[in-house]
């Protein structure tokens, strides 16, 4: 395992690998890994990863913080290497020259957060830990859930009461002692941490345990290889579309283009672009004002998936976006709502926050911000059976009539 240290984003402190299990011991800051190869890019064999016939993430395990656990016949080891499509009804709509769809619906969770729980319990079972304990809006509960039980491992897991009832069932079936507060996901990851510290249960809240970065990155990884590589004047100019609640997505999917930048394997790094919703808008409140503090929102968004109030991941996310020349923008519920049925006819079914991701794109592109003839990778982060009360309410209801031809032909207008 090529892990040498690591080290805070926000003060620059460095801590040895055994020193520290969660944030900076310093100034609290979200920590950052660090690999020989970044020294000695030569270790790692990318040939070796290419020809490579493991389908999941583990594929990446030379440059993974924790080591691939086995379990080989699990959930735990069908995680990542989602496809990435092109969908050429949506790239026609909206006049491009090249549209990559990136389809994190596939995790066995069907969400992007599996890539993260997957490191989180490979660390748990390198360091012999039982029990693990999350907060989450449901999806990372949900991938974490799903992990936990695939290895025998214990999930506790605490959500907002107003988590989507799909989201609660998979925390439920997937056997994890799930409660549910009243407040806030910021009040429940605070709880989650308490609790942690008191019980001994290893947290995996995202912008807190830094082997959730290490899970995201392999998005990064995935795209340079299923996207990037071999196309030199794509990999100069692709824009990345990621949506953006805590900032932990797109710092991880950015830790993976940067290990790929030190390892020589790109040559700089994609723009990279934060899409939030309206209703919970603190990263891109502070990018627009040039600050780097980020204060509060009281956030409501029909994107449940990206709504907080204060960003776990924020700076860092802030970080990523200005060092890949990006940007933050924002769009509204209808907008995202307008998304989901768009999407929809091309073949993908996404809930709102990874339909946001889209209305981000569509935006950027209104705005004059994103030009048709650059090429873009919009990365959907979690399936519509998340949340189908949202996608009830992105779409026109059925009719219902009686079985006759005649009444057939009126509902169909033929």
């Amino acid at each position: 395992m090529p892990l040498s240290y690591f080290q805070c984003s926000e003060c620059g402190q460095c801590f040895e690998p055994d020193q520290v299990t969660y944030n900076c011991l310093t100034c609290g800051g979200n920590l950052d890994t660090h690999f020989s190869f970044e020294e000695n890019p030569n270790e790692i064999d990318q040939t070796a990863i290419l020809q490579s016939d493991e389908a999941s993430i583990w594929r990446y395990a030379p440059l993974l913080a924790a080591p691939d656990p086995g379990y080989r016949n699990t959930p735990l080891h069908q995680v990542g290497c989602t496809p990435v499509y092109q969908p050429e009804t949506l790239r026609k709509r909206l006049g491009m020259q090249e549209l990559w769809i990136k389809d994190e619906s596939r995790n066995p969770s069907a969400s992007f957060k599996d890539r993260a729980s997957a490191l989180v319990v490979a660390r748990a079972i390198e360091a012999d830990i039982q029990t693990i304990i999350a907060a989450s809006t449901g999806n990372a509960g949900a991938a974490m859930a799903c992990m936990a039980a695939s290895v025998g491992k214990k999930a506790v897991i605490i959500a907002p009461r107003s988590a989507p009832p799909a989201k609660v069932a998979q925390l439920l079936t997937f056997g994890a002692r799930v409660v549910l507060v009243d407040g806030t996901y910021d009040q429940a990851f605070d709880l989650s941490i308490e609790a942690s510290h008191e019980l001994g249960w290893y947290n995996r809240n995202t912008g807190y345990n830094p082997y959730t970065v290490e899970g995201k990155k392999t998005a990064g990884l995935e795209i340079w290889e299923q996207v990037l590589r071999n196309r030199e004047k794509f990999a100069q100019n692709l824009t990345v579309f990621i949506p953006v609640g805590d900032g932990n997505i797109l710092s991880g999917a950015a830790k993976g283009f940067v290990d790929l930048l030190a390892l020589g394997w790109i040559e700089k790094l994609p723009k990279l672009v934060g899409v939030q919703a309206e209703g919970s808008a603190a990263i891109y409140n502070t990018f627009h004002a040039g600050k780097d503090v980020i204060d509060p929102v009281s956030a409501k968004t029909i994107a449940d998936s990206i709504s907080v109030d204060l960003p776990r991941d924020g700076l860092r996310a802030l970080k990523r976006v200005r060092q890949s020349g990006g940007y933050f923008l924002t769009v509204s519920d209808q907008e995202i709502l307008r998304a989901i049925p768009t999407l929809g006819k091309a073949g993908l079914f996404v809930e709102p926050a990874a339909a946001a991701a889209f209305a981000g794109l569509q935006a950027a592109i209104r705005q004059g911000l994103h030009h048709p003839d650059e090429p873009a990778l919009v990365l959907c982060t979690g399936s519509g059976l998340k949340d189908i009360n949202a996608a009830m309410r992105a779409i026109e209801p059925a009719p219902i009539i009686e079985p006759t031809l005649k009444q057939l032909k009126e509902a169909l207008h033929v």
